[in-house]
């Protein structure tokens, strides 16, 4: 449904609601019929899978391929060599991996972090008393009452508004606060683009200046904020140009040291068969 075309009536008889807002009871009962309100997290490789990662690296295969060869020449070298080399490779690339995962697991504790501490709470309107709740307990349908400085918790149709404005850059990319109102958007504008909708607040945004007051119309994953972290889960990454031209680079440097090494091996066998 296109909230932003309906009248604010039209959008409380959708979702089963009132300018009052919900009751615990049916808060309760949409909370277990749709989830919590937020985002879902990506699936996380485990420490071994990311361990293995780390040794695919082109510059790693490089020096495994260097203490293969070393180990090689010591076993079938003269008598006497150490395998000091083969220990000190492999110690290099051992710790390299466990430092790169090690960085990997601290960046995602930060980001863990960084989202506990944005589990914001919303003013909303519960039995019809205000009451502040965790953001993640939003159920469609509930009232919520915007100040400044507020983060929008969820989308949602506006049907109060005072010189109400909202940051809508991480949605937009537009850096100035759009203003907002009640009054319904015209039919002939079927496709309003996101920063168009003057009559909608959204997840992810901020009220800059004024108040006003709004009923949930969608949470979680629903919303316009979790239709882009779906898509962004979904696509793949992609490598730069620069991380391409250094893949090709170590291939060629991967191709000669094994040349070189392979060279070596054969002289040094063939000198001691001879």
């Amino acid at each position: 449904m296109q909230h932003y075309l309906e009248s604010a009536q039209a959008v409380f008889k959708a979702v089963e609601s009132g300018p009052s807002g919900l009751s615990s009871a049916q808060a309760e009962q949409r909370l277990q019929r749709d989830g919590k309100n937020k985002l879902r997290e990506s699936k996380k490789d485990s420490l071994i899978k990311r361990f293995f990662q780390q040794l695919m690296d082109p510059m790693i295969i490089i020096l495994l391929a260097a203490s293969l060869v070393s180990a090689l020449l010591v076993i079938f070298g003269p008598e006497g060599e150490s395998f000091a080399d083969v220990i000190i490779i492999l110690s290099v690339v051992l710790i390299n991996a466990v430092l790169g995962v090690y960085q990997e697991s601290k960046a995602e504790a930060a980001i863990a972090a960084l989202q506990a501490m944005s589990a914001a709470t919303s003013k909303v309107l519960r039995d019809g008393i205000l009451s502040t709740i965790k953001s993640e307990d939003l159920a469609v349908g509930d009232v919520i009452l915007l100040e400044a400085g507020d983060a929008i918790p969820a989308d949602a149709r506006i049907f109060e508004c005072a010189s109400m404005q909202i940051e809508e850059a991480a949605l937009t990319g537009e850096s100035v606060p759009v203003s907002k109102a009640v009054e319904t958007l015209p039919r002939a504008a079927d496709d309003v683009p996101l920063g168009d909708r003057k009559n909608m607040v959204y997840m992810g945004s901020t009220v800059a200046y004024g108040r006003g007051r709004a009923v949930v119309t969608a949470i979680g994953m629903q919303t316009e904020m979790g239709c882009i972290a779906q898509a962004l889960d979904q696509a793949e990454a992609g490598l730069t140009p620069l991380q391409i031209k250094l893949r090709q680079l170590s291939k060629i440097l991967t191709w000669v040291v094994l040349g070189v090494c392979v060279f070596i091996l054969g002289f040094e066998v063939a000198k001691e068969l001879l």
